[in-house]
């Protein structure tokens, strides 16, 4: 005797004993035999037709009424059981696809991992954080041999695991320029190079690309349509917008970026973000720029990176811990 006939003839004679006893040793057994179906991938429409089979060979006469509530009941899990199979396949298939997105994020965070900088006379505080597994935002430092700093953040206008293929082209890119070239213009205009011959044309990068000069402290920097930071005088206690200027990367290929510099006093502080810090959302409102400095404002009394946490924090707590967007906040503090 087959499994499906086995089954069949189990199930009949547990239904018998139920409807002659109505005892609760009947229903462990049908809740046994329930495992066994799952075991064997039993359909529901093929567990209603044991019940039918049942049914008939248990009683000579069934009436017409319950006849046709069986059969009404069975077109109904042969419908069901269809649309069930296509929802557990749908399952597995976006189960693979978390499991693959999960393992591309390790290799993201593995790929373009970069570590926070130590300049003596620097105080340097970073926060990066994904709205979901894959960032869309990236941050980078380079320390010359000179002594000078180059500090990178960027923001894919595309999410997932195509910005983060794009993001790590675009790491490697930066790796492999020789020291020479480590000027902000020199930078974006190389990079504008790659990501125009390299990347899809319905994705965009904006960057912002800065060099700290400590024997000079100087501030030389470039943008490429990047979200615009803010410079703290620290004599005037003043926040002012950073001027910045330039095409997103990739569009023509033969575009240059006009540089800019300025010299960093002690206490004065350069806030580089992404759209994810000045695009936060209460509600369905979008915050105001002045209501983020407000925030640096509260926390400017402590070190850098306890400064940045902070401001996360906040704006965390802000939009009931799920942020909209990624989040990446770096904040240069001079120091001597």
């Amino acid at each position: 005797m087959d499994a499906l006939k086995l089954d069949a003839v189990n199930y009949k004679e547990l239904l018998r004993n139920y409807i002659n006893t109505q005892d609760e040793q009947s229903l462990y057994g049908a809740e046994q035999i329930s495992k066994t179906f799952i075991k064997n991938s039993i359909p529901p429409e093929e567990i209603v037709n044991f019940h039918i089979q049942a049914l008939t060979e248990l009683y000579d006469e069934i009436p017409e009424h319950i006849r046709h509530s069986m059969d009404f009941l069975l077109e109904t899990m042969i419908s069901y059981g269809l649309a069930h199979q296509e929802y557990q396949t749908l399952r597995e298939q976006q189960s693979e696809l978390k499991s693959e997105i999960s393992v591309a994020a390790g290799m993201q965070d593995t790929l373009l991992a970069t570590t926070k900088p130590v300049i003596d006379d620097l105080d340097v505080g970073v926060i990066s954080v994904p709205a979901h597994q894959m960032n869309g935002d990236y941050h980078h430092f380079i320390k010359g041999k000179d002594g000078s700093l180059g500090i990178a953040v960027a923001d894919v206008i595309g999410k997932g695991i195509p910005a983060a293929l794009c993001m790590s082209m675009i790491k490697y890119s930066m790796d492999s320029f020789p020291e020479a070239t480590m000027s902000p213009k020199s930078i974006l205009k190389n990079l504008n190079r790659v990501v125009e011959r390299n990347v899809d044309p319905s994705m965009f990068i904006t960057m912002f690309y800065a060099q700290y000069l400590p024997a000079e402290s100087k501030l030389r920097y470039s943008s490429a349509g990047h979200e615009p930071g803010f410079y703290y005088d620290a004599q005037s206690n003043t926040f002012e917008e950073i001027e910045t200027k330039g095409l997103v990367l990739g569009v023509s290929a033969d575009t240059n970026y006009k540089q800019y510099e300025r010299i960093i006093n002690k206490g004065d502080m350069v806030i580089l973000l992404t759209d994810g810090v000045t695009e936060c959302r209460q509600g369905d409102r979008f915050i105001e720029s002045e209501e983020v400095l407000d925030v640096i404002k509260q926390y400017i009394h402590l070190t850098a990176q306890e400064l940045v946490n902070g401001v996360y924090k906040h704006f965390e707590r802000l939009q009931n811990f799920q942020l909209r967007d990624d989040f990446t906040l770096i904040v240069l503090r001079k120091e001597v």
